[in-house]
């Protein structure tokens, strides 16, 4: 494709194709809300998320066959559905902040529903309307390979002649779902623990005494981290674990070794009865003196901030090595804006049809309107603040959306560093606020808004584009699969707030049974992204932040930057992650490597490795929609309180190990299994 103008797409534009029909938007709708709804769950959790865009291709096109519907129609039923991770990726890494940083105590409330989903909406639409000025260009464009969106197409194309791997996909999505319930009806325990104690000493000519233990655990009982850990294969998977391993191996134990003997047990059992007035103080003292309590206090209010340190230094290091495509990206926007907006822009054929130029430039306006209505009126934020906060927001919005899409041309969205581009948008808008002299609850909203808007807006931008690439190689209709996004955005942002709330509200109900804080921030429901955009936000504006410890783990950061490691930020996020979550992600890599050991072994040639990393993906992805589906189902439960069946009073670890087992085979065997042919064409390889 060198020569864009002679272009072939494998629908011609003269074609007349059943394309934007009802059930295809509807398949797209409902994807977009079940498959938003999983990485949102996911990302909470896990502090990851998985690109909806394979997954959306094979479970349309599995539907569609059924139906006998046409390529298009399947173009955009995955256009549509892919659109509800992006929205759920930028619901996750800011609307909880809301919650951790206190502006929000009770997380629901009927204006919080609305100011949520105004940002989601807003966010989407934002993205949606820059990608339309900006496609024509981008997507044309020989040096941005777009490996991901190739793939999508080759998949739809590939899926014209044979019957594709969705039963795989949804053959683990229901065995992903009965083990996460099997796990709560306690038929096994979900994970196993033990404190091994220190024994008491004092170094010899000092006054220091320490006492501590090490906080053994197993990996979760959870398909979906191992479907992660699958996904990104051995070296993330270990790159994460080792976090987990500084965290709970090094760092808590140290600090509890010496900080125990002067624990003020009474003042945590006064602050543990003030967050559960159910308890009494005899109750409360005895959690507190339980040494894997301590040992988990230590890790939630000492670790974790040191931990974000190094995940803002992953961050910046991330950004700083791409800064020659950042600033590729920001120089070439800038005249992809004019040549989009000139009399070139008009084109006659189908399939380079974009939404009219002056809808785009009403809806930028419109979103712009939007933002300082919610900062003036709902975060009370001054005239002056609420005037910048809405042009800063379009100026990082635009550049941030043109920045992603660059990003995701050359590396698929995968490997979007939305994160970054938040983080990078939070920092800026803050610093620009507090020299305007905004402060307190007011200030600190504000800055949440922005990031969150600009959020939601990159990651709709690059997910988008990923899509309109696709439909390009396909022959789809630009505008047609435009309007289709919208209406997902517009789907998905009034519902993903339904989803964190159940997700909060569930998982405080069950703390409360269980005896631990629950809600977002909690160690089953760490949200990192969202727990960091608070403590820089509130650090930046309402001068709460912790910077020694801060300032430590961007230290750290830094040690690992110049030890050459090759993901600074995966092994912060894998200290901010309980070690069950870590431990289960580095056995589903373990898998992963053993799979491609067999490939190795049995010489299989590339197609059939490819046939392999198709099967073996669908079957991980299958994991993680399953079981976040049906975690939702039980946080919903606890949320309304319903009581669940207890097999088992106290579950034993037997079973849980035999349940890794069948995991951990069915992930080898069946992809190996399905190897195929030696002389059988290679299929499109799937890129998560």
């Amino acid at each position: 494709m060198t020569n864009p103008k002679k272009f072939i797409p494998f629908v011609a534009p003269d074609t007349n194709m059943a394309e934007f029909t009802l059930r295809a938007v509807i398949i797209g709708l409902v994807m977009s809300v079940v498959l938003g709804a999983a990485n949102a769950y996911l990302g909470l959790k896990a502090g990851m998320t998985i690109a909806a865009t394979y997954p959306a291709a094979v479970i349309g096109m599995a539907i569609l066959k059924v139906v006998r519907g046409s390529i298009l129609e399947e173009n955009i039923a995955r256009t549509v559905g892919s659109i509800g991770e992006s929205v759920a990726a930028g619901a996750i890494f800011t609307l909880p902040a809301f919650f951790v940083s206190g502006l929000w105590p009770d997380f629901y409330t009927p204006g919080h529903y609305i100011t949520s989903s105004i940002i989601l909406i807003a966010g989407g639409l934002l993205g949606i309307m820059f990608v339309a000025l900006l496609r024509r260009v981008m997507v044309d464009d020989a040096e941005l390979p777009f490996p991901e969106s190739v793939a999508a197409a080759e998949i739809h194309k590939a899926g014209r002649s044979s019957g594709g791997g969705s039963k795989f996909l949804f053959y683990a999505m229901a065995l992903g779902a009965g083990i996460k319930i099997l796990g709560e009806f306690k038929l096994f325990a979900s994970s196993w623990a033990k404190f091994i104690p220190f024994t008491k000493q004092t170094i010899t000519g000092t006054a220091i005494t320490g006492q501590g233990g090490l906080l053994l655990s197993s990996p979760g009982i959870s398909p979906a981290y191992m479907g992660v850990g699958y996904i990104i294969g051995p070296k993330l998977g270990a790159l994460n674990f080792s976090g987990g391993l500084i965290a709970w191996g090094l760092l808590a134990p140290m600090i509890l070794y010496f900080l125990g003997p002067n624990l003020d047990l009474q003042a945590w059992a006064t602050f543990l009865m003030a967050k559960d007035t159910t308890l009494t103080q005899d109750a409360a003292l005895a959690r507190v003196s339980d040494p894997a309590w301590q040992i988990t206090q230590v890790w939630r209010f000492i670790v974790r901030p040191i931990a974000i340190g190094g995940m803002l230094m992953g961050a910046g290091f991330t950004l700083f090595k791409m800064r020659k495509s950042l600033i590729e990206g920001i120089r070439r926007s800038v005249g992809d804006v004019k040549k989009a907006a000139s009399g070139n822009a008009v084109a006659a054929n189908r399939t380079e049809k974009d939404i009219s130029f002056n809808w785009i430039i009403i809806g930028i306006l419109g979103v712009a309107v939007i933002t300082f209505s919610v900062t003036f009126f709902i975060f009370n934020a001054s005239l002056l603040v609420s005037i910048v906060a809405a042009t800063l927001l379009i100026i990082l919005a635009f550049f941030f959306a043109a920045v992603s899409g660059y990003l995701v041309g050359i590396m698929g969205s995968s490997n979007n560093p939305i994160s970054g581009l938040t983080l990078t948008a939070l920092v800026v808008t803050a610093l620009i606020l507090v020299a305007l002299g905004v402060s307190g609850d007011a200030g600190v909203a504000t800055v949440l808004g922005v990031a969150a808007i600009v959020c939601v807006s990159a990651a709709v931008a690059g997910e988008m584009l990923q899509d309109l690439k696709a439909g390009h190689i396909l022959g789809g209709t630009p505008w047609k699969m435009q309007i289709g996004d919208i209406i997902g955005v517009v789907l998905a942002g009034s519902v993903m707030f339904g989803v964190l709330i159940i997700l909060n509200q569930g998982d405080i109900a069950q703390g409360l049974k269980q005896g631990y804080d629950g809600g977002f921030g909690s160690k089953t429901l760490p949200a990192p992204q969202a727990s960091l955009m608070a403590m820089l936000s509130k650090g930046i504006v309402g001068g709460q932040m912790a910077w020694p410890l801060i300032i430590v783990g961007m230290l750290m950061g830094l040690g690992f930057i110049l030890m050459q490691v090759k993901s600074p930020m995966l092994v912060s996020v894998g200290m901010y992650l309980p070690l069950e979550t870590t431990f289960a992600i580095f056995l589903g890599g373990l898998i992963k490597g053993t799979v491609e050991i067999f490939n190795d072994r049995k010489k299989h040639n590339e197609a059939q490795r490819a046939r392999v990393e198709n099967t073996g993906v669908l079957l991980a992805s299958g994991f993680i929609a399953g079981e976040a589906l049906m975690g939702l189902v039980v946080a919903l439960l606890y949320f309304i309180d319903i009581p669940l069946l207890s097999i088992f009073a106290n579950p034993g670890f037997s079973i849980s190990i035999l349940v890794l087992i069948i995991i951990g085979v069915i992930l080898v065997y069946v992809p190996i299994s399905k190897a195929g042919n030696p002389d059988d064409p290679a299929p499109p390889v799937a890129s998560m």
